[in-house]
């Protein structure tokens, strides 16, 4: 950790899922501000080779891999291609995910279901094991897991998103566990952020009533609290869960 600047990440490799839009690319574009060399990860190669193009106009090196992280396979590509290019991933976060809303919880249906545990949680699974293993092999890392602050208050409109980020929230201790003591893995539980892909709760009043500092958070607000758990910084801090949602009281 540089004694004048401990969130200075020059020559760390940082992957990101999810890393085309919403959060992930306000990571994805903070971390290389920083210093770090970026995997941008997300479902659509185009939108990662956006992103990867904004990273390297910043005078870091990024790699764009098209990959769903619902799908094995698809990870292990991931995860090799990220160390073919570099040799190492210093720092992982899984942030990609999807929150779709029902009206009720038995009117989900299987497929979606399982949609939603699969980008949720299986994907979060796979890709912390496959790089976390080499991290504990290697020179260790850490990792960071976005869950939601859903997770921890949980609705029947998105039940299903917040059983699988509750269980995000019990991996992140046992791959802490797994891992130790090389590995440090954490989790961030976000509430309501005004992102590009904000949906209509951004206009909600009655949601905005259930945050006590009265607001939204902006894209950039997530960001020391990434560059904490990925920092030397937070040396002793592992199977931690940090809310930044503005003290959010329930979820609608």
């Amino acid at each position: 950790m540089s004694h004048t600047d401990p969130f200075d990440f020059t020559g760390k490799v940082v992957l990101i899922t999810g890393g085309s839009r919403g959060l992930g690319r306000a990571m994805a574009l903070g971390f290389a501000g920083r210093g770090a060399d970026i995997v941008v990860a997300s479902r659509k190669q185009d939108a990662c080779d956006v992103v990867a193009d904004e990273i390297r106009t910043m005078g870091r090196v990024a790699l764009a891999v098209g990959a769903h992280v619902g799908k094995w396979d698809d990870l292990k590509r991931l995860s090799d291609n990220a160390y073919d290019r570099f040799g190492r991933v210093d720092i992982l976060i899984n942030n990609a995910g999807m929150s779709p809303l029902a009206p009720s919880m038995v009117e989900v249906e299987e497929a979606l279901f399982d949609k939603i545990v699969d980008v949720n949680f299986k994907g979060v699974y796979r890709l912390a094991t496959l790089v976390g293993s080499r991290m504990a092999a290697g020179t260790g890392g850490s990792i960071i897991n976005v869950s939601s602050i859903g997770s921890l208050l949980p609705s029947p409109y998105f039940g299903a998103y917040a059983g699988a980020k509750a269980a995000v929230n019990a991996l992140t201790i046992a791959l802490a566990r797994e891992y130790a003591p090389k590995v440090r893995v954490n989790t961030i539980a976000p509430g309501g952020f005004l992102t590009d892909v904000a949906g209509d709760w951004a206009e909600d009043e009655e949601a905005l009533r259930a945050v006590p500092l009265g607001r939204f958070g902006q894209p950039g607000e997530i960001l020391t609290t990434a560059y904490y758990l990925a920092s030397d910084a937070s040396s002793f801090t592992t199977g931690a869960l940090i809310r930044v949602d503005g003290g959010a009281l329930h979820t609608k």
